[in-house]
């Protein structure tokens, strides 16, 4: 387990304020506990599988956007072991994870009513990883700051605040019309 204060506050190195990213990190959403909970029942309904295969089976599903921890993972099989709905075998070294009877009475008894955890994931199209496409845009951001001139920051500036007006008409509903470029006046 990591300890120190600074790592939990989200300090980096020389004390910055920010997420701390390390490999795989940042990567994926942080699911609610449920969702991990629904996911791994749902996984487990399918086969036995270790932990590792969970958390990789998790990550497949939702295209590599969610990547549970172990720290997600195994608290949360040790919480359906006290529940009785699923039993924790050692094999070759290794613990399987098996749904018990009650566990498939449990799964089953939901189908209906439960939401799919990997269905937010499910999507193909250029807004399904809207994450991504947010970090790649501040990537340039940060890029034209640095490097741009005055009038190119003034135009990124334009730009950026055309986007944020056109994501809040999109969830009004409202027709998006982009405003077209204007020409440099000589």
């Amino acid at each position: 387990m990591h300890g120190g204060r600074g790592e939990r506050s989200g300090r980096g190195e020389r004390g910055e304020r920010g997420p701390r990213r390390g490999p795989g990190r940042g990567s994926g959403r942080r699911a609610p506990r449920g969702d991990v909970r629904a996911a791994v029942l749902m996984l487990l309904a399918e086969e036995p599988m270790h932990g590792y295969q969970l958390m990789q089976a998790i990550a497949d599903r939702s295209g590599g956007r969610w990547t549970p921890s172990p720290g997600a993972i195994y608290p949360t099989l040790n919480q359906l072991e006290d529940e009785g709905l699923v039993t924790v075998t050692a094999e070759a070294g290794r613990k399987l994870v098996t749904l018990t009877d009650a566990g498939r009475e449990y799964v089953e008894g939901r189908r209906e009513t439960s939401i799919d955890p990997f269905a937010p994931y499910a999507g193909t199209g250029p807004g399904a990883d809207l994450r991504g496409l947010l970090d790649e845009l501040a990537s340039a951001t940060r890029q034209v700051a640095r490097t741009g001139s005055d009038e190119q920051r003034t135009a990124a500036a334009k730009v950026l605040a055309e986007a944020r007006r056109s994501l809040y008409l999109l969830l009004a509903d409202a027709p998006v019309v982009p405003e077209p470029p204007k020409t440099p006046e000589a």
